[in-house]
């Protein structure tokens, strides 16, 4: 292996921790990722000290860390990224699933992922206090409620 250590990506993005699940938000790709718990406890151990090796001790199965590690680097949630064992080349994503889920009562990985609606989309407060529409800011910002301006 090339890199045997991963390494999650700290820039730009926004970690909220709940219930043993991470939701990530990424301001470059501008949304959000939710990881389960087997996604989380990957995500969490790719800090660059840790080998692969030391997280499949971890989690307790390699190829579910593998799987994990796949979907990481598919969301752009790992920066350096080992290169996969033999064992899987050649395999697609629902035949891993399938071989995982034969031999595994563990949680497959999940991350689900949803594109943030841009501010234009959103209804809520945009800054700024007011007495009238035309003190706020732009055209987004166009009404004036309890002294806020609005969407």
């Amino acid at each position: 292996m090339k890199n045997n250590y991963p390494k999650s990506r700290t820039d730009e993005i926004v970690v909220q921790e709940l219930n043993g699940e991470v939701l990530v938000y990424d301001l470059r790709e501008n949304r959000a990722m939710a990881l389960n718990e087997t996604s989380s406890a990957v995500w969490k151990a790719c800090d660059g000290s840790n080998s692969v090796e030391d997280i499949m001790k971890a989690v307790g199965n390699e190829d579910i860390v593998w799987l994990a590690l796949a979907e990481l680097k598919n969301e752009k949630l790992i920066d350096a990224v080992p290169e996969r064992p033999a064992k899987f080349e050649g395999m697609s994503r629902r035949e891993v699933l399938g071989k995982i889920a034969v031999g595994s009562m563990l949680a497959l990985p999940v991350i689900a992922s949803l594109a943030a609606p841009v501010s234009a989309q959103v209804t809520g407060s945009c800054g700024g206090t007011c007495s009238n529409p035309s003190q706020c800011p732009n055209q987004v910002c166009n009404s004036c409620v309890n002294n806020r301006c609005v969407a």
